[in-house]
């Protein structure tokens, strides 16, 4: 978090969060709801100010309750969540990941796939999912317990033994080069919160208070934000 904004919430405590303004799609994209309805499902308005998405990444946090937020100055913003806290890209030979905030991922405790074919890791980011279109990269840096490469091994490996193990709950061993070895399981997309342990759509708390706008900053300067 920017030392500007550590010293704005020491000078601001009392700033009341906000939910409803902003959601993060898929790809770890940020988008504005300028009536304040996130939590109504709707698309927002994309956000392409370099300035503007830079500050919102450095400042992106979570409580201990599993809500994600945006730190805007003295306010906390919380985010609705698409399908997972941080959006993950794969890069080089060995697929190595980054989240959408620019973090190197060091770790990797987890992998999850859900049925609509998502691949999701633990790392000690938080939870993220892989951007699609990095998903072919990463799988040709799996390798299946006996050595094999997912890519190597037959087009049906998940319908199969494997695929039936998962379906019954049974972890399947991947290992990967830069992340070592690691247990992929199923994800039912109804237990995603609950499993990688966020919050989709936050509510305030008995600790939160609403007014009536967003203080200025995401579709203006950001405070505490140097131009």
């Amino acid at each position: 978090m920017d030392d500007d904004v550590i010293a704005a919430m020491a000078r601001w405590p009392n700033v009341p969060a906000v939910c409803g303004w902003l959601s993060l799609d898929r790809r770890g994209r940020w988008r504005l709801h300028p009536l304040g309805d996130a939590d109504q499902g709707g698309p927002g308005e994309p956000i392409s100010n370099p300035q503007i998405l830079a500050f919102m990444d450095r400042n992106y946090v979570r409580d201990v309750t599993g809500r994600w937020y945006f730190q805007n100055g003295p306010q906390r913003v919380f985010v609705r969540i698409d399908v997972a806290p941080l959006a993950l890209r794969a890069t080089g030979k060995d697929a190595h990941l980054t989240t959408h905030t620019g973090l190197d991922v060091t770790q990797v405790a987890q992998w999850y796939a859900d049925e609509a074919g998502r691949l999701y890791a633990a790392t000690e980011h938080g939870p993220g999912v892989v951007d699609d279109r990095d998903m072919a990269a990463l799988l040709a840096a799996f390798e299946l317990a006996d050595g094999r490469s997912v890519l190597d091994a037959p087009p049906d490996w998940l319908d199969a033994a494997d695929a039936a193990a998962m379906r019954s709950g049974a972890p399947l061993a991947i290992h990967t080069e830069p992340y070592g070895a690691a247990f992929l399981q199923p994800l039912a997309e109804a237990d995603r919160e609950q499993v990688l342990g966020f919050v989709a759509v936050p509510a305030l708390d008995s600790k939160d208070a609403e007014p009536s706008m967003l203080t200025e900053g995401i579709s203006g300067q950001p405070s505490g934000h140097a131009d």
